[in-house]
């Protein structure tokens, strides 16, 4: 099971791979931050086609990560999880 914070090219794709060989995906996306990949063109019926490619056989759920609720989902979460993917800085 992968829990996949990341964001852009490197990390959805590392998780796509993981996913496309059966690992379970959950994305967390920030409800505050548009990921980038949702508006990299070509779009096919409002859905960006880098998105579509690089997210399938993935979950997700948009989470606050400045919200203490949502720092405490992630704590529960992470416990059932065996990779954390992420990219931050």
């Amino acid at each position: 099971k992968v829990l996949d914070f990341s964001t852009l090219l490197p990390g959805p794709f590392a998780s796509l791979m993981l996913a496309d060989m059966g690992a379970e995906v959950l994305r967390i996306e920030s409800p505050t931050r548009m990921d980038l990949l949702r508006v990299l063109p070509p779009h096919d019926r409002g859905t960006s086609a880098s998105h579509a490619y690089l997210n399938r056989n993935k979950r997700s759920l948009a989470l606050d990560l400045k919200q203490a609720e949502a720092l405490e989902i992630v704590r529960e979460l992470v416990k059932g999880y065996d990779i954390l993917l992420e990219q931050f800085r």
